[in-house]
Formats: structure tokens, C-alpha cells, sequence
């Protein structure tokens, strides 16, 4: 019997997001779960007999808001009910308010895809039981608030402990991800071999880390894709890259790849219609988890072929009508990725702030492959809180000076980028996190 508090709860989040958008304060995704929690703090633990078949989450430092939404997307072509917190608000609140806004008393999902923020996943598992785990990577970000990546994976390890049936799909190629499985059951996925288009610029300028084995002695690699990700292997222990579930071999094109899956002695193709290894990575995550689970090949293939990205994760939008690509750049691994797509023909605007949900530290500008930018054909504008900082590290990386313009109002700097008559010219924007929530509040 649920307490009469949770279906409070229900009433008092509708009116309080009704609010929100009668007068426009934000864009909801986190406030209507912050106040069901103060007034209900067991609310979540009241959520989980709503979902009748699996309860999915997903962590990792990046990739986490493209996974889950593509699990979701391959979960509904079947004809399933998901609650998904879409937007990406991943903390405690804003699952919270993805579950207070969608449940009702007589109504149930099948399933529920809940991406988690990596401090908070043993959090939210303190309330709800989750069946699978799925985790992407992990690089460094936000050391102001996560610290190292010891520290980042000691939380993910945390919140695995406190889930007895818990069933991971891990990343093999992180050499971090794979150690999570000590005492769970555990499938992994990985690419075998990565290949490129020779239109692809794949080389990167951004230093490599150096991780050690548990051993303490520093990881070899026979193959690396990018950052951390590939086969590694200890030459004194003999430690390896883990065996894959679900193997692929993969080739990269400018706006999309093709990879083979290889999984129970079958092979699947598949396309995906996303720019960059970092989202093919993406990809196979959703497509292991989806396999695991029981969906068919022809119904993901559908799934990758009607997907549409998310919320500034290589969203497309016409501004002034130009076509303008978004993508999200946060940290130096993910950023390095991003760029390495980037229309060097583009108009191009990259909008960093420093607020909370950044990370206040921006050293991670200067560990990001922005030389990737030095040939851009176009004047480069670099707008938010940190518009002269984003300048200055774009004259280092050999961009020159009379091609960067800097105007601190982002919505100043796009309308400036896309000012022209020509709607041939395409639109490249990389804003931070909470210069992204503000672009997609904006109209042009």
C-alpha cells in the first residue's frame, strides 16, 4: 500500500510544472522532482512497481544522454511504453521528475531507460532496483567535482555493490569500464577493428593519458582508437582487453558508420546516422543492451534508421535558414571527438560558460584538440561567460587572430554567424552544457 504522500506527489508536480510553463521560469526538467523530493523523500522507492518488465540505467562520463535515448528508441519500435528521462536531467531531481510527471495511479510502462549521472548512480540506487547497467566510458571531467578518475569509478563500484541482480553491459575497450564486472554478471562489447573514410579526419593532437594496470604497471596497447579506448594489455601481469559479447568491426564515415556485430557465432550490419566514433561507441552500447534483451536485429536497424538526436548531442536545427549542427562539448576526450567532425566550411560558433553544471575548472580547453580548427574557413565566434578564454586558446592552437571574433551574448553570436543571405552556408554551434540549455530556449 503506497503512502497517501506519493500521490501528493503526483498532484503536487503536474501543478508545479504547469507553472513553470503558465510563466516560462525554466525548462522543467529538474524542478518539479526537487520539490516532490523535499516534500516526499521515499517518492522513488514508490516508482518501481510501475515498471512491468526491465529497469535499464546508464552511466559513463560521455555518451550518456545518446545511449539511453537510442535504448529507448529500439524499445518503443517494438511497440513499448518507456519513461525515459529524454532531456538528459540525470540527477536525483530530474529522474524524480521524469517519474512524477508521466506515472498516474492505474498507469504502467514496460520499460524504464534512466540515465544516471555517474555521482549520483548509488544514490539512485539506494531507491530503485535496476536490472541492467549499461556504462560507456569514463574520462576525465569536472575534476572540480569528481575529482580524479579514481574517484569517478569508485562511485560507479559503489552503486554496483548495492544492486544484488544487476546485470552490466560494459565497454571493453575502457580499460576502467572493464573492471566493474568483479562480482556481477557482466557482457561486454568492443570494436575489433575501426576503419575510416579518407574524407574522416581521425588523427588527433590532444595527449594521451598513460593508465596503469592494477599492477601499477602502465597499459601497452596493440590497437588505440582514441583517448583510453582499445586493446591494451599488461606486459608484466598479463592483464587484457576482455573478451567481447558483442564484437564489431566498424567504418567510419563523415555523418555515419557501418558496423558488423558479432555476437553467439551470428553476424548483424548495421548503419548508424550519427557523425564520429564516439557515437558509433554509442551505438553499440544500445545495440548490445537491445540484443541482451531480446530485440531483433530488424527492429533496431528500424530503430538506428528513425532516430533523431537529442537535445544538442549532434541535433540539426535551421536558424535563419541555415542548417546548423549542435553538439555538446564538456570535457577534453569528448570535445577532441567532437571536433574532429566539425565543417571546417562552416560558420562556427563555440559558446563556453563556467556556471555549476560546466565544472567552474576550463582547464579542459587546453587538453582539447582545437588545432582541428586552425584551417576553419570562416570566422570562428566564440560567445558565453569564458568567450575570451575560448579566444585565446583558439590563437594557440594556430587559428589566426583576425578570424576570431568574440561577443560574450550567445544569442548575439549565432544571430551573427547566420546573418548571411547565402543559406548554403551551413552552422557549426559547440556550446558547454548550460550554453546549450540556453540555446534551446532560444528563437531565431
Amino acid at each position: 500500500m503506497k503512502s497517501p504522500k506519493f500521490y501528493l506527489s503526483l498532484i503536487l508536480a503536474r501543478a508545479a510544472y504547469t507553472g513553470i510553463k503558465l510563466f516560462s521560469k525554466s525548462s522543467g526538467t529538474s524542478f518539479a522532482g526537487k520539490l516532490v523530493l523535499k516534500f516526499y523523500p521515499e517518492f522513488l522507492k514508490n516508482c518501481q512497481s510501475y515498471v512491468k518488465k526491465n529497469i535499464i540505467t546508464v552511466t559513463g562520463t560521455n555518451g550518456k544522454t545518446t545511449t539511453s535515448g537510442l535504448i529507448s528508441h529500439i524499445i518503443e519500435t517494438q511497440s513499448n511504453s518507456v519513461i525515459h528521462n529524454l532531456k538528459g536531467a540525470n540527477m536525483l531531481t530530474g529522474v524524480a521528475n521524469v517519474f512524477a510527471l508521466n506515472l498516474a495511479p492505474f498507469r504502467r510502462f514496460d520499460y524504464a531507460v534512466i540515465e544516471s549521472d555517474e555521482a549520483y548512480l548509488q544514490k539512485l540506487y539506494d531507491y530503485i532496483n535496476s536490472d541492467y547497467l549499461v556504462v560507456t566510458n569514463l574520462f576525465r571531467d569536472q575534476l572540480d567535482r569528481y575529482g580524479e578518475l579514481a574517484t569517478t569509478a569508485g562511485f560507479i563500484k559503489n552503486a554496483i555493490d548495492k544492486n544484488p541482480e544487476l546485470k552490466l553491459v560494459l565497454n571493453a575497450d575502457d580499460p576502467i569500464v572493464a573492471t566493474f564486472d568483479r562480482t556481477k554478471y557482466a557482457v561486454y562489447y568492443g570494436f575489433e577493428n575501426v576503419e575510416y573514410d579518407y574524407n574522416y579526419q581521425h588523427e588527433s593532437n590532444a595527449p594521451s593519458e598513460v593508465f596503469n594496470c592494477m599492477c601499477g604497471t602502465p597499459l601497452q596497447y596493440s590497437k588505440r582508437f582514441f583517448a583510453q579506448q582499445g586493446h591494451y594489455y599488461c606486459p608484466k601481469c598479463g592483464y587484457k582487453r576482455h573478451e567481447c559479447d558483442y564484437a564489431a568491426d566498424v567504418k567510419v564515415y563523415s555523418d555515419f558508420s557501418e558496423m558488423t556485430v558479432k555476437h553467439s557465432n551470428e553476424k548483424f550490419w548495421f548503419k548508424v546516422n550519427l557523425a564520429g566514433l564516439y557515437n558509433a561507441y554509442n551505438a553499440l552500447a544500445a545495440i548490445s543492451l537491445a540484443l541482451e534483451c531480446g530485440f531483433s536485429p530488424e527492429i533496431i536497424q528500424e530503430a538506428l534508421n528513425s532516430y533523431k538526436s537529442i537535445f544538442g548531442r549532434t541535433e540539426t536545427r535551421i536558424i535563419n535558414g541555415h542548417k546548423t549542427l549542435i553538439q555538446l562539448i564538456k570535457n577534453p576526450t569528448g570535445a577532441s571527438e567532437v571536433l574532429k567532425t566539425v565543417d571546417l566550411n562552416s560558420n562556427i560558433v563555440i559558446a563556453i560558460n563556467d556556471d555549476y553544471a560546466d565544472g567552474r575548472d576550463i582547464s579542459w580547453l587546453w587538453d582539447s584538440d582545437f588545432e582541428q580548427l586552425k584551417n576553419a574557413q570562416k570566422l570562428i565566434i566564440t560567445s558565453g561567460k569564458r568567450a575570451n578564454d575560448m579566444a585565446t586558446r583558439l590563437k594557440y592552437a594556430g587559428v589566426p587572430q583576425e578570424n576570431i571574433y568574440v561577443e560574450p551574448s550567445i544569442k548575439k553570436a549565432i544571430q551573427l554567424a547566420a546573418a548571411s543571405k547565402n543559406s548554403e552556408e551551413n552552422l557549426t554551434i559547440l556550446p558547454s552544457y548550460t550554453a546549450l540549455l540556453k540555446i534551446a530556449k532560444m528563437k531565431f
